[in-house]
């Protein structure tokens, strides 16, 4: 252990070390993942992703041939410098660009595509990891900060890398860039039916909002009542008792 502390101690980290299975572990203490670039002392014992992985996987081909210098160049003057403020210094340009382009790739959320980038080796190196992380790469919304601050020049700067990597890559032909395929698949959204209770209610909560907004006094809002009667129309409807639920809207009105 003396010599150890000899060769090791310009490092001034707090290094914990444990005996095991027949190897040392060094964990030395971090409150921060740094860049892949400069790898703390503990991961220089660990092994690295391009000798875990299939060398030969779609996604470690394509992080070869993307060109991720060129991103960072054409990125990094949209993005503010938070350490010239003594903020923290921003996420990798390739980490957030790769997760962008994962995200679109396997149509996930940004919750869920930082999640399943834990789990993968492969999504870790296309992202510029060199050894495996246990760590999320980021908070998911650090991806929409990054979008808004891209905005729609900066989306486009990446489309179009990735479109001139996928020609040299033979991967599409320039005749297929020629036209534009518009996908018209219905979205499901969150739109609730107009039902002529729930319109009733709307209408009633706008004008007492142009009410209070102009200063009038109403005698009576129905706050209470108002919800309680579309919903009791609501359930009338589902019963196919229309009757009573005609009775329930000419209170509404």
């Amino acid at each position: 252990m003396q010599g150890f502390t000899r060769v090791f101690g310009v490092l001034e980290l707090p290094v914990f070390v444990t005996v095991g299975t027949g190897f040392w572990h060094f964990s030395p203490m971090r409150t921060r993942r740094p860049a892949a670039e400069q790898l703390p002392a503990d991961e220089l014992f660990r092994s690295r992703l391009e000798n875990q992985i299939d060398l030969r996987h779609p996604l470690v081909q394509l992080s070869h041939r993307l060109p991720w210098s060129a991103l960072e160049q054409a990125l990094s003057p949209r993005l503010p410098a938070t350490t010239a403020t003594g903020g923290r210094p921003g996420l990798p340009v390739r980490l957030i660009a790769g997760l962008l382009y994962l995200k679109h790739a396997y149509n996930l959320s940004d919750e869920a595509v930082c999640e399943r980038w834990l789990e993968n080796p492969y999504w870790q190196f296309f992202t510029g990891e060199v050894v495996f992380q246990t760590c999320l790469p980021c908070d998911p919304s650090s991806l929409t900060r990054w979008r808004q601050r891209l905005g729609e020049a900066g989306m486009e700067e990446l489309l179009a890398h990735t479109i001139n990597t996928a020609h040299a890559m033979k991967a599409v032909d320039a005749r297929e860039l020629s036209r534009v395929i518009v996908d018209t698949t219905v979205q499901e959204k969150a739109i609730a039916h107009p039902t002529d209770s729930r319109l009733l209610e709307v209408a009633r909560k706008k004008l007492v909002r142009l009410a209070k907004r102009h200063g009038i006094a109403l005698r009576q809002t129905y706050a209470r009542q108002g919800p309680a009667l579309s919903r009791k129309a609501g359930r009338y409807a589902h019963a196919r008792q229309f009757k009573r639920m005609r009775q329930v809207l000419r209170r509404q009105r």
